[in-house]
């Protein structure tokens, strides 16, 4: 794409960069599946809904932002709903707490590698005016090869071409994920790009709830009275907040037309 676009596929930015972001989000990817083994999928996506806060912290550690008292409530609510029914999911399952890595360790370590990963990209827009294109080659790059060498020093790497071997469907699915994945790494690359990590971090928890509802559907999860309270809360105050910064927008262009409309026209002759 990059080379179709007729950019240079020259790093923009200082490798090191692209690095850090490609080792955040590669151990943010590995939390994730590490915590799908001890929770639901359902519990898993609206947890996701914390990530607001860490983006929050983020920009204001990497990028010095500061953020509205109404950014601070909606992010504070969305925690509180999405706290609401991971803890009620939480008292009907037992968690695997023996394992080496944890869904205490694995939720909140994924969440903050999570959180870095947007907001670093966000930076590289803005200090180093790096396109999606050439972010998403650098970036991918480096995770291959972290992935890579992670297999090697684990010792796993044999073992998971002998599945590969043996699973010659795991490719296809693998494949089929690949491309999805980087299907979505456009629009994800190109909301960060435009509009922020911030953003990026509320319009997630739409999908979120998409993917909730088809899990529920697709695999009978039961949602009791107080997990559809917290699904009230994370969506509903999501809603307000857009509802609340396009209402203000659509005012003021109102009230710019009306200034135009009654504005006096006969003012070209009054100057001698």
């Amino acid at each position: 794409m990059a080379s179709w676009k007729g950019e240079s596929l020259r790093n923009k930015a200082p490798l090191w960069k692209y690095l850090a972001i490609s080792f955040s989000s590669v151990s943010a990817s590995s939390c994730q599946y590490e915590a799908l083994r001890f929770v639901s999928f359902p519990v898993q996506m609206l947890g996701k809904s914390f990530k607001m806060l860490p983006v929050m912290v983020w920009g204001m550690i990497v990028a010095g932002k500061r953020y509205s008292m109404l950014d601070w409530i909606v992010a504070l609510s969305v925690t509180a709903g999405g706290g609401n029914r991971v803890l009620d999911d939480g008292a009907h399952f037992q968690p695997q707490f023996n394992q080496q890595f944890p869904w205490s360790l694995a939720a909140p370590s994924f969440l903050l590698l999570d959180g870095f990963t947007s907001t670093f990209q966000e930076k590289l827009f803005k200090d180093h005016t790096t396109s999606k294109y050439n972010q998403m080659v650098y970036i991918n790059l480096g995770s291959g090869v972290i992935s890579l060498i992670s297999l090697i020093i684990s010792g796993s790497l044999g073992s998971a071409l002998a599945f590969a071997e043996v699973h010659p469907d795991f490719l296809v699915d693998a494949g089929f994920l690949s491309a999805a994945a980087v299907g979505g790494q456009w629009f994800i690359y190109s909301q960060v790009k435009e509009f922020g990590a911030l953003v990026f971090a509320a319009t997630m928890n739409v999908r979120q709830v998409v993917s909730i509802l088809i899990s529920y559907a697709i695999y009978g999860h039961s949602i009791t009275n107080m997990q559809l309270l917290g699904l009230a809360m994370v969506f509903g105050t999501l809603f307000y907040k857009s509802f609340s910064s396009l209402v203000p927008r659509e005012e003021k262009k109102a009230l710019v037309k009306h200034e135009a409309s009654t504005a006096p026209k006969g003012n070209s002759n009054s100057k001698v």
